[in-house]
């Protein structure tokens, strides 16, 4: 997809879409986090590392993820990230969030002119 053609993260989706990654995948690394949230998205959305770190920072402060260091698969030394219990409470919170805007923003733009 083309430079011009990616979109950039809504507002309030990044901590959302972070949690279920750590969720789905298990505990990653901040850079890990921000390549698979764009592998999920093939590629149609620019994740930005400095804001998925800010992401990261404000789950910490809220206890829904937890960081511990450990050694990447290149063999560097880095924080990895994982959900903690209630990381997965807010997640279940946020996803039913998330299906209740999402479906009411698809039915206004479903609507007949």
């Amino acid at each position: 997809m083309a430079a011009d053609r990616k979109s950039g993260i809504l507002q309030g989706t990044l901590d959302l879409m972070v949690l279920k990654a750590l969720d789905a995948i298990g505990p990653l690394h901040g850079y890990g986090i921000a390549r698979r949230l764009e592998q999920i998205g093939e590629r149609a959305m620019e994740v930005n590392q400095g804001t998925v770190y800010a992401a990261l920072i404000r789950l910490l402060q809220k206890r829904w993820i937890a960081s511990a260091w450990g050694t990447s698969e290149n063999n560097r030394r880095a924080k990895f990230y994982s959900i903690t219990p209630a990381g997965r409470r807010q997640l279940v919170v946020e996803t039913e969030n998330w299906a209740r805007v999402s479906g009411m923003i698809g039915r206004l733009l479903g609507m007949a002119r």
